[in-house]
C-alpha cells in the first residue's frame, strides 16, 4: 500500500490537519490517498473517530475494500448504506466504531433523528473525508452536512472535524468565463471550509506516468435522411397541441427542454385543478420520450414505450375524462401505421456506429470490458435488448447487464442495490464484460480491467464527461463518443472539453492566491451561504404557516376528489411523509403486484402500488407498511400551492 510521489505531495497538509480537497485525475488513486490520511488520523488523534461519506450505495462496499487493506485490522470500521436490512443503530454504531463509511444520506438522517440509538453528532467525528465532493452544492445532501458544520464553526465550536474532500472534477459551475469558473471553485472551497486545493505540482510527481488517459474519438454519422415513423408522432403531437389551444408553447419535439416544458406546464395545470389541461400536457410528455427514445435506439422500443403507456390507461382507469378519451382514439387510430412504419423503417444510423465500435473491440482475443453510457433507464434497457436481438453482434463474444440507478422511476422498474452490487461484482469478476449504464455508473466505479467506455449520444456538461471517460481504467484504453454529424450531443461535447481546459485554469488560479485574500474570500463566501440559507428557511416556514396543516386538503390529480387533510400526514425519518389516518384506506385500491423493496425494515413490510378509488389514477405512490396495526402511506410531495389545496 505504498503510495506514489504525488499522492504523498497532495496529503502533506491533510497530514498536518489542515482542510483541503485533493484534486486528481480519475484513476490516479485518491480513495487510497485517504484511507492513508484516515490512517495516520487514526494513529495520532486522540479519541480519533472518521466518517467517510460516499454519494453512490456501490461505493460503500468499493471503498470498504481500499479502506480495510489500509487499516489492516487495527482499527474497527463498518460500512453502511440503504440496503443494509435489520441492524443497530447508526448512533450506536458510530459510537462503537473508529471508522464509518457511510452514504451521506444514512448521516444526515442520524444528525436529525431524536432516537438516541440513531442520532449522532458532527462533532462526534473528527475527520470528516467527502468523496466526490463536487456535489457539495447548493441543496445536495453533502452540502446540507457541511452547512451545518459553517454554523458550528460560526457558534465557534470547540471540536470541529477535519475536512478531506476528493474529487476528479469541481467543474465549472456552468460558467463560461475564467471569473465565473474561479468563483465556482472558490464557493466550493467555501463549502468544504477547505485551507487549500491541492493537486500535483512538483515535475518529478510522476503523475502521468501513472495515469494514462484513454485515447478520445468521435465516432459519427449521418442524420436520417427520411423519419416516416418520427414525422408521424409529430404530427399527432401537432394535433394534440391545436387541441389544447395554447399557441405560445413551443413545438420542439423530440428536445429535452420541450419535456420540461410540458413537465411544468402539467404540474401548474394541477396546482390549478385544471384536468384536461395537464391530461394533454401529460401525453404530450409520453409523445416526446417516444421521440427521444427513437432517436437513441429503435422505431420499435419507441412504439412499445407508447403502447404500455396507453395499455395502462386503459387498464386502470375507472373515470374516464372527455380529453383522455380523445387522446386514447387518436394513438388507436394511428397505431397501426406506427407499428407499420416501426419496422419498415430506416435503421438508426447510431445504432450502425455503435455495431461496427462493438464488433472492432469485442472482436479482439485480449478480452475487453467495456460500459456503455445513455441517458435513460429506458434507453438502457431498450440498447440491451438491441445487443441481445442484434444478428451482427450474435459472433461477437459480448456478455451484456445492465446498470440502472435503484430509485423507482415512472420510466421503468428500477434495480435493487441488491441487483448493483451483483452486477458490478459480476463485471469485476468477467463474467460480464460489457455494461449498459446510466449515471449511476460514472462516479467512482473502479474496474482496472476496464478499457472501453461509450458515451451514447449524451447531453451532458463537463463532470460527467471526465466522470464516465475516467472509467477506462486499462492501458490502451478507447473513449468513444458516439453522435449524429452537426446535432447538439455534438456540440456539447467540443464544449465540454473547452469547459475541461477552463475548469484547470481556475483550479490554478484559486491555487495562485494570496493566502490571506483567499481566506478572506472563503469567509465571506461562508457568511454569505449561512445568511442566504436561514433567509430560505424563514420562506420555507411562512409557507408552511400560511396554511393550518387541518385546512390542506388532498385531492387526487386526476379526478379531484378530496382524500385527506396536511394534517393527517407524518414525516418519518426526516424524509418520507406518511398517511396515518386509517380512514386513508377508503379511498384507494391496491395492485396485486406487490412492491418490491430490497430492504428489511423495523416493523414494517412493503405493500403494493395504489391507485385512486374513484377513478382509477395510479398515484405514483406504494401502500408501502402495516406497522402496530395501522397502515402507514407515502403521501405526494408537491410545492405549497397558491390555493391551499394539495392535489
Amino acid at each position: 500500500m505504498e503510495l506514489r510521489p504525488y499522492q504523498w505531495e497532495v496529503i502533506m497538509p491533510a497530514l498536518e490537519g489542515k482542510n483541503i480537497i485533493i484534486w486528481l485525475p480519475t484513476g490516479a488513486g485518491k480513495t487510497r490517498a485517504a484511507a492513508y490520511v484516515a490512517k495516520r488520523h487514526l494513529e495520532t488523534v486522540d479519541r480519533a473517530k472518521v466518517v467517510v461519506l460516499v454519494n453512490r450505495v456501490h461505493l460503500v462496499t468499493q471503498h470498504g475494500e481500499e479502506f480495510s487493506r489500509m487499516l489492516d485490522g487495527r482499527w474497527t470500521m463498518v460500512t453502511l448504506s440503504g440496503d443494509m436490512g435489520s441492524r443497530a443503530g447508526f448512533g450506536h454504531l458510530a459510537r462503537s466504531h473508529d471508522l464509518l463509511i457511510c452514504t451521506a444520506e444514512l448521516l444526515q438522517m442520524a444528525m436529525t433523528s431524536p432516537e438516541e440509538e440513531e442520532h449522532v453528532e458532527l462533532t462526534a467525528f473528527s475527520l470528516l473525508v467527502v468523496d466526490e465532493c463536487h456535489h457539495t452544492h447548493k441543496d445536495t445532501v453533502y452540502n446540507v452536512i457541511l452547512n451545518r458544520y459553517l454554523e458550528h464553526k460560526l457558534q465557534r465550536a470547540p471540536s470541529l472535524p477535519q475536512v478531506l474532500g476528493l474529487t476528479a472534477s469541481p467543474g465549472t459551475g456552468g460558467a463560461s468565463k475564467l471569473d465565473g469558473a474561479k468563483n465556482h471553485i472558490l464557493q466550493l472551497c467555501a463549502n468544504l471550509d477547505t485551507w487549500r486545493i491541492m493537486s500535483p505540482q512538483s515535475p518529478c510527481s510522476l503523475l502521468h506516468e501513472y495515469n494514462q488517459q484513454p485515447c478520445k474519438q468521435y465516432d459519427l454519422c449521418h442524420r436520417r435522411s427520411q423519419d416516416p415513423f418520427g414525422d408521424l408522432l409529430k404530427k399527432l403531437m401537432d394535433q394534440v397541441h391545436d387541441r389544447l389551444g395554447m399557441p405560445h408553447l413551443s413545438r420542439d419535439f423530440g428536445m429535452q427542454t420541450y419535456e420540461q416544458q410540458v413537465v411544468d406546464l402539467s404540474r401548474d395545470a394541477a396546482e390549478d385543478g385544471l384536468q384536461e389541461r395537464r391530461v394533454y400536457a401529460l401525453h404530450l410528455r409520453r409523445y416526446n420520450d417516444a421521440l427521444l427514445i427513437h432517436d437513441t435506439v429503435r422505431a420499435v422500443d419507441s412504439l412499445a414505450t407508447l403502447q404500455d403507456f396507453y395499455d395502462r390507461e386503459r387498464t386502470t382507469k375507472t373515470q374516464v375524462l372527455y380529453a383522455e378519451r380523445w387522446l386514447l382514439a387518436l394513438f388507436n387510430d394511428n397505431k397501426n401505421e406506427l407499428a407499420h412504419l416501426a419496422t419498415h423503417g430506416p435503421e438508426n444510423p447510431k445504432l450502425k456506429v455503435l455495431e461496427r465500435i462493438l464488433k472492432e473491440q469485442f472482436g479482439k482475443p485480449d478480452s475487453p470490458q467495456g460500459i456503455i453510457f445513455t441517458r435513460t433507464r429506458q434507453s438502457a434497457h431498450s440498447l440491451l435488448l438491441w445487443l441481445q436481438q442484434q444478428p451482427g453482434l450474435q459472433m461477437v463474444d459480448i456478455r451484456a447487464q445492465l446498470l440502472i440507478g435503484a430509485g423507482n422511476s415512472s420510466q421503468r422498474t428500477h434495480m435493487t442495490q441488491r441487483n448493483q452490487q451483483e452486477v458490478i461484482q459480476k463485471f469485476r469478476a468477467g463474467i460480464l464484460n460489457l455494461l449498459v449504464a446510466t449515471s449511476v455508473a460514472e462516479e467512482g466505479l473502479d474496474i482496472p480491467q476496464c478499457n472501453v467506455v461509450v458515451r451514447y449520444g449524451l447531453l451532458t456538461n463537463e463532470i460527467s464527461m471526465v466522470q464516465a471517460r475516467g472509467r477506462a481504467r486499462a492501458g490502451q484504453s478507447v473513449y468513444s463518443f458516439v453522435a449524429a454529424e452537426g446535432s447538439r450531443e455534438l456540440r456539447r461535447e467540443l464544449t465540454n472539453e473547452e469547459l475541461e481546459t477552463l475548469m484547470e485554469q481556475a483550479v490554478a488560479a484559486v491555487q495562485k492566491m494570496d493566502q490571506a485574500e483567499y481566506q478572506a474570500k472563503i469567509q465571506e463566501l461562508q457568511r454569505a451561504a449561512l445568511t442566504k440559507r436561514a433567509a430560505q428557511a424563514a420562506q420555507r416556514e411562512a409557507r408552511r404557516q400560511q396554511f393550518p396543516a387541518e385546512h390542506v386538503q388532498l385531492l387526487c390529480i386526476n379526478c379531484m376528489v378530496a382524500v385527506g387533510y396536511g394534517s393527517d400526514l407524518r414525516k418519518v425519518e426526516g424524509a418520507h411523509h406518511v398517511n396515518v389516518n386509517p380512514n386513508f384506506s377508503i379511498y384507494y385500491t391496491v395492485s396485486q403486484e406487490p412492491v418490491v423493496i430490497d430492504r428489511v425494515f423495523k416493523d414494517w413490510k412493503p405493500g403494493g402500488a395504489i391507485h385512486c378509488r374513484n377513478c382509477g389514477e395510479n398515484s405514483s405512490l406504494k401502500r408501502e407498511a402495516q406497522s402496530e396495526g395501522r397502515d402507514l402511506h407515502p403521501a405526494l410531495s408537491v410545492p405549497t400551492p397558491r390555493t391551499g389545496v394539495y392535489r
